[in-house]
């Protein structure tokens, strides 16, 4: 594994998202939370922009009564193209799991932040 430095957290305010070549791959990190997300820049549905696509929250339902509501934590990318919508810390879509995209691990240092992948 190799660590590929993106940006300078100073490059990616809260709730946005920069878009980067790592490896001959486009990759984008989000910053939401406080925390760094990055994943591959392409939809498994028909390999459009994924990741240029609005970032928002997610409806869900919380125990102990399952009542719907909306989490407005922004973690879901929605691919312009078609709509498909994914998690961008697990990278599985949010109607079908079996559908996902690639994530990587994402480090930050001395106000760097890195890319960890092959």
């Amino acid at each position: 594994m190799v660590r590929h430095r993106v940006a300078s957290t100073d490059d990616i305010g809260e709730n946005e998202r920069i878009i980067v070549e790592v490896g001959g791959a486009e990759i984008a990190v989000f910053h939401t939370g406080g925390e760094y997300h990055a994943v591959l820049n392409y939809c498994v549905h028909q390999s459009g922009p994924l990741c240029e696509g609005a970032l928002l929250g997610k409806m869900v339902a919380e125990p102990p009564d399952f009542t719907w509501q909306y989490d407005d934590e922004p973690r879901v990318v929605t691919c312009p193209w078609h709509n498909w919508k994914f998690d961008i810390k697990t990278g599985e879509n949010i109607r079908d799991a079996t559908y996902r995209v690639p994530t990587f691990e994402t480090e930050v240092e001395d106000g760097e932040i890195y890319v960890v992948r092959e």
